[in-house]
């Protein structure tokens, strides 16, 4: 594949290198007189293709040998009439007819670099089909013109041009529609040349026509075919960057420069009214100019006129419908809502010659007002449920729909005609827009409604956005909380862990630690005595065994203070019962249908309602404690509440006891609420899911 393409590169340079020697020899010797001109534009074309087809071949080399083709063509047509008008000979000659053959390929080949855009691949059917045919017209034209006696004349010629490049059309917009932004931005850049190559030919013939000026117009017509090339090789560049926005003017000047030069053509030679003395053509001469001058003007300051007869019709520089069009333009999270708001009631009361004009919204039973031009007080709409429905469905009313069923936005001052407008996204009401006249002022028009119609539903869409905004800045909120809770969770469950590692190592250093030491050294002690002294010896003896059950009950208490064994062997319940009954407080247990649990689930459970005994102590010591546990809707549930003082849990501070309780609920999905009032007790309420 590589080696193709070298070789395709490399055969174009040779044609092209051959298309610019013929053009130079060709320009040898000066022509006759009265064709250096025609000769000096036909070099420039074959030049213009050569070019074209040096800047393709690195990017598309089948785009470049193409390219080259032409350019070729172009040269053998004026190397071979350069050597009949040397030598004198007559358009009848084989070297005139040799030319034509060469032209009339040459638009062929032309066809197929348009039908093979962007890649120079006919990659269809019908592709492969088009370019045949314009082959095969073109060799049986050669054929017709060099058999017979006539010369091609240059009208039939450039017209054959025109309908080629326009058979070409359907083909190129399909290929459009699919190419990459890189072949978007060639067949633009060619696109342009072709346009500003029949926008000047246009004019040139439309002069041509009506004052015969230039007197020779095939020169001017090949030299503008030089635009066509020109700009697929500036779209083999990176200067085609901005070829969309020339080509969008270029077109509009077209169909201006065309229907002007209509107009003239019909008026003039249509008429058979075409002057025929000089002071004739000098009028027609300048009336062209002030049409092209009116049409400049009219293009300059179309925008002003426009301004000028929208205020004067609509009291306001905008049309109704403006207001529409450029609302979603304005639509954007760097304007507050209100403020939008406010400026649509203000452009609504401007381009509708309002009296007021009014913003409800709100979401529940009530519809608060928003905004309101002239400015008026706060006021609220009660809507039920049901009322909310049918205002929502409803479209654009007056004032009569308004009195059943929004009574209160029809004030006594508000008698002259009236527009409603319900705000809605998705069958949900959200708000409505209400616009009122002056009494005896011109009722509202179809057109009206249309708009405010157009423009509730933009609103509905802004404000649906609005709430999705607040709704995932809520949550964003939410989920930073518990970030920064987790970190902090996360940094005391830390702490706690080496503190109570910090409390174990200290109680088994200080008490069974000691225990054991004074165990051994009793030992020895009675050893020593033992053959002295066996009475003695026994009654250590008795005295070790007490201290072995001392320290048995230690370890086994600070056992039951890392994890209980009853709770691992009996569950949750008989682990709570055995806390109540060591309890000192009045305790009292209920747990309804409770099971056993997850490890971790039942921790949490009997710790948290363990922590909330020891708070109870310490605050309330003779108060009555209530201890409920019990599963409900797939969650863990329990409660301690006790008839303890109290306290305000506004102003209390969270203690080491709720973090705890927080921290283990929290780190499996529980959570825990304290409830309390001065004089009426404490309840300490905690869930945890379960299924």
């Amino acid at each position: 594949m590589h080696t193709a393409l070298t070789r395709s590169r490399l055969f174009a340079r040779v044609v092209v290198v051959a298309a610019l020697v013929a053009t130079v020899v060709s320009l040898v010797d000066a022509p006759r007189a009265g064709r250096t001109a025609l000769w000096a534009v036909v070099s420039v074309a074959v030049i213009a293709w050569a070019v074209a087809a040096l800047a393709t071949l690195g990017r598309t080399p089948r785009l470049g040998l193409l390219c080259s083709l032409v350019s070729f063509g172009g040269g053998v047509a004026t190397l071979v009439m350069r050597v009949g008008d040397r030598h004198g000979l007559g358009v009848d000659t084989s070297a005139r007819r040799l030319a034509e053959v060469a032209a009339l390929l040459s638009m062929a080949v032309v066809v197929h670099l348009f039908v093979a855009l962007t890649d120079g691949v006919l990659a269809s059917r019908g592709r492969q089909l088009g370019a045949a045919a314009w082959y095969a017209v073109a060799v049986i034209l050669s054929i017709v013109y060099a058999s017979g006696t006539h010369a091609l004349s240059v009208w039939p010629f450039m017209i054959g041009w025109v309908v080629a490049i326009a058979s070409t059309l359907p083909s190129i917009r399909s290929r459009y529609v699919v190419a990459s932004a890189r072949g978007r931005l060639t067949i633009q850049a060619l696109a342009t040349g072709t346009t500003l190559a029949l926008t000047l030919a246009v004019i040139l013939v439309t002069l041509h026509s009506l004052v015969d000026w230039p007197l020779d117009v095939a020169p001017t017509l090949i030299a503008l075919s030089c635009l066509v090339p020109l700009g697929l090789a500036v779209g083999s560049s990176r200067a085609a960057s901005h070829a969309d926005r020339i080509l969008v003017h270029l077109l509009t000047t077209l169909g201006t420069v065309a229907i002007v030069a209509g107009a003239y053509l019909l008026a003039v030679r249509g008429f058979a009214k075409a002057p025929t003395t000089h002071a004739g053509r000098d009028l027609l001469w300048w009336a062209m100019v002030a049409a092209a001058v009116a049409g400049i003007a009219q293009l300059a300051l179309r925008g002003r006129f426009a301004r000028i007869a929208t205020s004067f019709t609509y009291g306001a520089r905008e049309a109704p419908d403006e207001v529409v069009r450029t609302f979603g333009s304005r639509m954007t999270r760097a304007i507050p809502m209100d403020e939008l708001l406010l400026q649509l009631v203000e452009s609504l009361r401007k381009t509708l010659n309002l009296a007021s004009a009014e913003i409800f919204t709100g979401n529940g039973d009530v519809l608060d007002l928003a905004v309101s031009v002239p400015d008026r007080p706060t006021r609220s709409i009660q809507v039920s449920r049901e009322e909310r429905t049918v205002i929502a469905r409803a479209g654009v009313s007056g004032n009569a729909w308004a009195s059943v069923w929004l009574p209160a936005i029809v004030t006594g001052s508000a008698t002259g005609p009236m527009r409603v407008a319900p705000i809605s996204h998705a069958g949900e009401l959200l708000g409505i827009i209400v616009v009122n006249r002056n009494e005896g002022a011109v009722a509202f028009r179809e057109e009206d409604d249309r708009v405010l119609s157009d423009l509730a539903r933009q609103v509905g869409l802004a404000l649906h956005n609005a709430q999705l905004d607040n709704a995932l800045q809520t949550t964003l909120d939410e989920l930073r909380q518990q970030a920064d809770e987790l970190r902090a969770s996360r940094a005391r469950v830390v702490a706690s862990g080496d503190a109570e590692r910090r409390r174990v190592e200290r109680n088994l250093h200080d008490g069974a630690q000691q225990h054991l030491v004074a165990l051994a050294v009793n030992l020895r002690l009675t050893k020593d005595v033992l053959s002295e002294d066996p009475a003695a010896a026994a009654e250590m003896l008795d005295e070790l065994g007490v201290a072995v059950q001392d320290t048995i009950k230690e370890l086994r208490e600070l056992a039951h203070g890392i994890y209980p064994p009853l709770l691992v062997d009996s569950g949750l319940a008989e682990a709570l019962r055995a806390v109540a009954n060591r309890s000192p407080l009045d305790v009292e247990l209920v747990t309804t249908d409770i099971g056993r649990y997850g490890g971790d689930v039942e921790a949490a459970v009997y710790f948290c309602c363990l922590e909330a005994l020891q708070n109870a102590g310490k605050h309330a010591p003779s108060a009555h404690v209530v201890v409920r546990v019990w599963e409900e809707s797939g969650s863990l549930l329990f409660e301690v509440r006790d008839d303890g003082p109290g306290f305000d849990v506004r102003t209390a501070q969270h203690g080491h006891g709720y973090v705890n309780m927080m921290d283990r609920l929290g780190a499996i999905g529980g959570a825990v609420r304290w409830e309390s009032e001065i004089g009426h007790g404490t309840v300490i309420r905690g869930s945890l899911p379960v299924a």
